[in-house]
């Protein structure tokens, strides 16, 4: 098993990436995904989120108000340490389980926007990150997502530099490009991928 970690700013195309991976037979472990299951109605992991943040992040069924949640938290760093520590060990807890039912000889993919915020570079045999222009990425949050350039600003801000995803990266995935090429670039990293998880099993990449 190849345990890749893939990471990437707000708007970079990192979803992009993860779906043509899968498409070629990558388990993917889809750490935002899992997030919102651990705080969904009815679980200890919302409870926990209300109880810090108050009954005004719920919505009218019960369910937690993400929008109203992400305004209070992206603007405050401290706040969005709390939240985090409530989540991230829950995600965690739930990414190991789906990472033990995988093949031995799979490439497990880790889609972990905050991979390099929570120092978490260790726990992968490999690490990829998606990289785009801050620039580009402004434009796809406002343009595609309907964020206001604010809010997009904000949310960026929040998240580690370009650079600092850089320097932990193993292998970076330039999407400032046509999807053309985006799938071509994959292409190559998926035959990298699948070569070293046929390698014998070893530590992960800073811990040997």
């Amino acid at each position: 098993m190849l345990k890749v970690g893939l990471t990437g700013g707000i708007g970079a195309g990192k979803s992009e990436v993860s779906r043509l991976l899968v498409k070629h037979g990558a388990v993917l472990i889809d750490a935002d995904r899992i997030a919102r299951e651990v705080v969904a109605p009815g679980t200890p992991g919302l409870a926990s989120v209300v109880a810090a943040f108050g009954e005004e992040v719920l919505a009218e069924d019960g369910s937690l108000d993400r929008p109203k949640l992400g305004s209070i938290v992206f603007a405050d760093r401290e706040r969005l340490a709390a939240l985090n520590a409530i989540v991230h060990p829950l995600v965690g807890e739930r990414s190991r389980a789906l990472e033990e039912a995988a093949a031995d000889d799979a490439v497990v993919v880790h889609d972990v926007p905050l991979l390099t915020e929570n120092g978490l570079a260790p726990l992968y045999d490999l690490v990829i990150v998606v990289d785009a222009d801050p620039a580009t990425q402004l434009d796809r949050l406002v343009r595609l997502r309907g964020m206001t350039e604010q809010d997009a600003r904000a949310r960026m801000a929040a998240q580690a530099t370009r650079e600092q995803r850089r320097e932990i990266a193993d292998v970076v995935i330039d999407n400032d490009v046509p999807l053309d090429r985006l799938r071509a670039r994959v292409d190559e990293v998926w035959a990298e991928l699948t070569r070293r998880a046929r390698e014998p099993r070893r530590s992960p990449r800073h811990q040997e």
